[in-house]
């Protein structure tokens, strides 16, 4: 498995954007909360993914904003590294299947996917990333959390 560093770094700082924004935090809000000097400057070159982040320091941001760093990196590493580079494979008829209360409206969307296409269409489709989001959304979990119930939904 090769890893884009690039693409990971990019995630890493998305995520990092999201944590604080989650917090309702601005740079500077959260600079106030860190143990040590940090030019805005270079929080804002971490959450866009163009200056590497020293383990060090990214465990110094999530203790700031409450958050555990292996939590952090779960979450960065699924989106880095689904089924295929962005997306996750499923199985509409195992969705259909499942009775989790919260996926309800996947089933329905899964029904009605399968419903529409033809006879011969396989049941198996892919979704990239932005679509796992607006189905969380929809589903009212986490992102992060949807992604590992269609993993177990669709064992590999």
């Amino acid at each position: 498995m090769l890893i884009d560093a690039e693409s990971y770094q990019r995630i890493l700082g998305d995520e990092l954007r999201k944590l604080r924004r989650k917090r309702g935090w601005t740079r500077k809000e959260l600079n106030q909360h860190l143990q040590s000097e940090i030019s805005l400057q270079t929080l804002a070159t971490y959450e866009l993914g163009t200056r590497h982040c020293s383990v060090v320091r990214l465990v110094e941001l999530c203790v700031a904003m409450d958050e555990l760093p292996q939590d952090l990196l779960a979450k960065v590493h699924r989106r880095v590294f689904v089924d295929e580079p962005g997306r996750v494979r499923i199985d509409l008829r195992l969705v259909i299947k499942d009775e989790q209360e919260e996926l309800l409206p996947l089933r329905r969307w899964a029904d009605d996917r399968l419903k529409r296409s033809s006879d011969n269409g396989s049941a198996e489709v892919h979704l990239d990333f932005a679509a796992l989001e607006r189905m969380a959304e929809l589903c009212g979990i986490p992102t992060v959390d949807l992604i590992g119930r269609l993993r177990r939904l669709n064992p590999s």
